[in-house]
């Protein structure tokens, strides 16, 4: 098995579309104002958004892209514009973050695990 896509809601698609290109993803369907759908810059999985009259309450959304190069990645951003909730900083799960938030309240997590993603010191044994 292999994760295909994510699809998250959005008020305003053509905004959340600004926002994800400029985060590095590329467009490949454009069905503004409905629906879009995205290639991420490496590996094969896609990230979708389509239009909703309300957003989901609660503590919605949170997704996760990973670059080896996070703190070039955040500088790049920042001077684009983009507003960090939380500058790129090691975790005790051995992950480096940064945190931001998309146009509809998405969290958005920007993150380098390595080799920890898939396989930290607690990993169960297989």
């Amino acid at each position: 098995m292999n994760l295909n896509q994510i699809t998250i809601p959005s008020i305003n698609v053509e905004k959340a579309v600004a926002f994800y290109i400029i985060l590095g993803l590329k467009l490949i369907v454009d069905s503004i104002p409905r629906y879009v759908r995205f290639e991420c810059p490496d590996g094969d999985a896609t990230f979708s958004i389509h239009q909703v009259e309300k957003l989901p309450q609660g503590n919605g959304i949170t997704i996760y892209f990973e670059d080896e190069h996070l703190d070039d990645w955040v500088k790049k951003l920042k001077k684009q514009g983009i507003v960090f909730t939380e500058l790129p900083n090691d975790k005790p799960w051995l992950w480096r973050e940064a945190h931001l938030k998309d146009p509809d309240g998405n969290s958005i997590i920007l993150f380098y695990a390595g080799e920890n993603r898939k396989n930290p010191a607690w990993r169960i044994p297989s």
